[in-house]
């Protein structure tokens, strides 16, 4: 399955969260999200929101102030 990049540098909170929320709407079950983030918030975000929603955190990882996380939609 092919994964989708949703760059979203430059955004502050709540506007990650939301928008990765919208696109992972579209993607059917199972596909893989990797958001790029420069939201110093994002990684604590992120992790919040794949707990309320049941998706899956596979990873987050930071380099040069810009967060990688990778979403798998689980519903």
């Amino acid at each position: 399955m092919e994964m989708t990049t949703l760059d979203l540098k430059g955004l502050q909170c709540p506007l990650p969260v939301l928008r990765t929320n919208k696109a992972l709407r579209g993607m059917p079950v199972g596909a893989e999200l990797l958001v790029l983030a420069t939201d110093p918030a994002a990684p604590q975000d992120f992790e919040n929101f794949c707990q309320m929603t049941g998706h899956v955190l596979v990873a987050s990882t930071e380099n040069d102030g810009v967060f990688s996380i990778l979403i798998r939609k689980a519903v």
